[in-house]
């Protein structure tokens, strides 16, 4: 989370406590623009009314009302009208929830500051400042932009915005003296961050940057930026839709000319027409897949899983195999002392009090913090002398006074160490296999020793030390992640690990975490390299561990696996990560020590930086996918019998059976049902789903053939009931009520099979759609004007038990769905 300043931009802050002048204020705002980290979409009436004119049901009512309004029938015209009330507050209910994920996303930030300019302290508003504007911080209140604290009493930081971390962050004050001939690299103690809170202390900070300069605006607008992007199944619904729509305009002209052909007047033909247009229109489907798509970018971003790529929603769910960092996302990121074994008569707590006295404490060397830490109290020696640290020694020694005797405390690599002490061969043998025995388990192992020490000069001490000890120190494991793991091996996810630390540590990591077994496939990046070069592909579908690899590695594999018709995911934070993320079909950048880069070509950011969030996040991906074929099961199954009802009924000479307005009434339950009911769906196992890696065959054959088959018996029952209750005395009225009675109850048997009433919203539309048929059926005046009259008991129970029957297809479908073991959801 380092951050680095540019030059020109450091001429531009003041010094210490100074603020700005009205003058430079305005200069900078016109050079830098207004501090607008997260830009809310448009929220009012023009946005809302925008979006409702896309809608083809809209057009639909108006223009087949104005029909009825020239033609005279103005009850039919003024019914239709009243229709657009429910469509229109449909349209702004679903205006509100695309700007929901927004909205959250905006709760974090400032909206008043308090800032010093021209020494005067003042309240303004957080998008009014300007790099170079000094904010007063306390307690509760966030960070308005990214900058420097030039003050700060005591303190601590809630970073968990940003790094996924609950612990609070101290932060330090930093040197408001630098050069502005040249960029500066500023360490995040001294950083403060957009969108994180000041838990304790109070602060000032020097704004550098502002609005999407700064991290939380880079990361928040990456993941907003792609939501409007064409997908792979937008683009195969698009052609879905266009084919459709020349189908049913092909069928309307044709509709029309039989009904003028029939002797039905021409009113007669367009009304038919028009209603059979609206009644294939399928637009559901682009609706429901865009509503379903901003739900996935709402429900990755909760689990801290920001979505830069619309596709990612899509592809997520369809990942095989994940190309996985090890440090700091499959493990903490940092080092702790986990094991010490003192030598021969030395307690361990004089162990580790003679490696602190060869520690610097506050150094930033993680193996230095991580002793200090683990001793947890002071010493009473006191350093005399240091002698660094370098590569060439291999060691640091310090010369601390204790009790008024000097002594010489030396740590450093092992053998480096051991070198220096007395010790016997069968010592020295013992402690080297030790050395090993701990290396081979993942551990970065320090050796520790001591002497008396007379002062002899300045010269460093370099033989006769007492061996103290070994410090065997680790990345721990990220709670979790075994689990993680596991969850992968059981959906068929494969996960390598690639990383640049040594086999043995690699090993060691993948044993722990149950990759590959307690006996997981380690190569090195050169032998991948090299096998890959000369075609030698035999076992590389086997590979755990990628040890020492290099980036050029990393992307072969990724372009390797996809050959081989894998999706592969690959995590990264550097810029040396961007070619395999760019490759991948799901880049995934660190949010927390990612670089911009990475983010730049990533299609999701990682707040937390684990990898049980990206397993989170294929889990959510695969219930979405889920759902998303759940409601298009749903609109075909009714789609399909609506389509060849309107069309066969006038064509085999029969009145028509559907008014504009049962279209109207019908839509209203069909759009709720395909939105809201299968979107909030959720199965405990949906991991175990394995989705198809392509886009064309969105149902399996077996589900294919359900759809088919429900919608043709649908079919037959619309026809059945519609002919049946015709009768010979032609009542138009009592047949148009007891086929629309038994769409709808054959809709709801659908909708409860495939839903399984998980959920309030499946409860309620259900309820709903039945609910209304009785009303608009049995009420004599709402009847009447919907051309309709009452049925008798024995036709709603009649239509009852036909909508039941007819669901059967699906409800076996989802019994051997339901089946144990792996599914396919093509």
């Amino acid at each position: 989370m380092k951050r680095i300043i540019p030059s020109e931009r450091l001429k531009s802050l003041p010094d210490g406590l100074s603020g700005l002048t009205p003058e430079g204020v305005l200069e900078l705002r016109q050079q830098y623009g207004t501090n607008l980290i997260v830009e809310m979409p448009g929220g009012g009436w023009g946005a809302l009314l925008k979006d409702t004119l896309r809608d083809p049901m809209l057009w639909f009512l108006m223009g087949t009302s104005v029909i009825f309004f020239l033609t005279g029938s103005r009850t039919e015209s003024l019914v239709l009208l009243v229709a657009l009330i429910p469509f229109l507050g449909m349209d702004a209910y679903l205006h509100r929830r695309t700007q929901a994920s927004t909205a959250t996303l905006a709760d974090l930030l400032a909206t008043r500051v308090t800032v010093v300019r021209q020494g005067q302290t003042m309240n303004v508003d957080a998008t009014e400042l300007v790099p170079g504007d000094l904010v007063e911080v306390s307690i509760g209140e966030p960070f308005p932009a990214d900058g420097l604290l030039v003050s700060a009493e005591s303190v601590q930081v809630d970073e968990s915005a940003l790094t996924g971390e609950a612990y609070p962050v101290q932060k330090v004050a930093s040197d408001s003296t630098w050069v502005s001939s040249t960029d500066l690299t500023v360490d995040d103690s001294t950083w403060g961050f957009a969108g994180t809170r000041l838990l304790a202390g109070k602060a000032h900070l020097r704004v550098v940057f502002t609005g999407r300069e700064t991290v939380y605006g880079e990361i928040v607008r990456t993941a907003l930026g792609g939501r409007h992007e064409r997908t792979p199944l937008q683009r195969a619904v698009a052609r879905l839709v266009g084919s459709l729509l020349l189908v049913a305009l092909a069928f309307c002209v044709l509709l029309a000319a039989v009904r003028l052909y029939q002797g039905y007047g021409w009113l007669d033909a367009l009304i038919a027409a028009v209603t059979l247009a609206v009644a294939a229109l399928p637009e559901e489907f682009p609706v429901v897949l865009t509503f379903f798509l901003g739900v996935g970018v709402y429900r990755l971003a909760k689990r801290k899983a920001l979505v830069r790529r619309a596709v990612a929603v899509e592809n997520i769910g369809r990942v095989t195999t994940i190309c996985c960092d090890k440090t700091g996302t499959l493990t903490e990121g940092r080092l702790t002392l986990a094991h010490y074994f003192p030598g021969n008569e030395i307690p361990p707590d004089r162990l580790l009090e003679l490696a602190v006295g060869a520690s610097r404490r506050d150094s930033g060397d993680p193996m230095d913090d991580a002793i200090v830490a683990a001793y947890g109290k002071g010493t009473e020696a006191k350093v005399v002398s240091n002698f660094p640290f370098t590569e060439d020694r291999k060691r640091e020694t310090s010369v601390v006074e204790e009790q008024g005797r000097l002594r010489a405390v030396v740590k450093g690599a092992p053998e480096t160490v051991l070198s220096l002490c007395t010790l016997s061969s069968g010592e020295l043998a013992d402690w080297q296999t030790q050395v090993y025995q701990l290396a081979a388990e993942g551990h970065k192992v320090l050796a520790c020793a001591s002497r008396d020490w007379v002062d002899e000069g300045a010269e460093e001490p370099s033989d006769e030390f007492t061996f103290a000890g070994l410090l065997a120190f680790e990345d721990p494991v990220r709670d979790g992640v075994k689990d993680a793991v596991a969850q992968c091996t059981a959906a068929s996810i494969k996960v390598i690990m690639v990383t640049g630390d040594h086999p043995e540590t690699a090993r060691a990591i993948a044993s722990e975490i149950g990759l590959g077994g307690q006996l997981p496939v380690v190569i090195t990046g050169d032998e991948l390299e090299h096998r890959l070069a000369s075609n030698e592909e035999t076992g590389i579908d086997q590979i755990d561990v990628v040890a020492r690899a290099v980036p050029a590695q990393k992307h072969a594999l990724v372009l390797h696996l996809q050959a081989k018709g894998e999706l592969v995911a690959v995590t990264g934070d550097g810029v040396n990560d961007v070619p395999a993320l760019q490759s991948a079909d799901i880049g995934i950048a660190m949010g927390e020590r990612g670089t911009r880069a990475a983010r730049e070509v990533a299609s999701i950011v990682l707040m937390d930086d684990n990898f049980r969030t990206i397993v989170g996040a294929i889990a959510e991906g695969r219930q979405l996918f889920a759902n998303l074929q759940q409601s298009f099961q749903y609109l075909l199954m009714i789609h399909i019998p609506l389509v060849l009802t309107a069309a066969l009924i006038p064509f085999l000479g029969f009145p028509i059976l559907y008014l504009p307005i049962h279209i109207v009434w019908l839509e209203l339950i069909i759009h709720p049902t395909a939105l809201l009911v299968f979107q909030s769906a959720a199965r405990s196992d949906v991991l175990q789903t394995h989705p198809s890696k392509g886009v064309r065959n969105f149902f399996d054959s077996r589900r294919t053939v359900v759809i088919v088959i429900t919608g043709l018996l649908v079919t037959a029952l619309i026809y059945w009931s519609y002919v049946r209750s015709l009768g010979v005395g032609r009542d138009i009225e009592h047949a148009r009520a007891m086929a629309l009675a038994a769409l709808i109850f054959a809709g709801a048997g659908i909708t409860a099979v495939l839903s399984q009433f998980r959920g309030v919203a499946a409860w309620a539309v259900f309820g709903g759609a039945i609910l209304s048929a009785f009303i608009f059926i049995q009420e004599p005046r709402l009847s009447a004007i919907l051309q309709l009259r009452p049925l008798h008991f024995e036709d709603w129970v009649i239509a009852g038990l036909s909508g039941a029957l007819v669901s059967l297809p699906v409800f076996f479908d989802q019994r051997l769905s339901a089946r144990p073991g792996p599914r396919t959801v093509d």
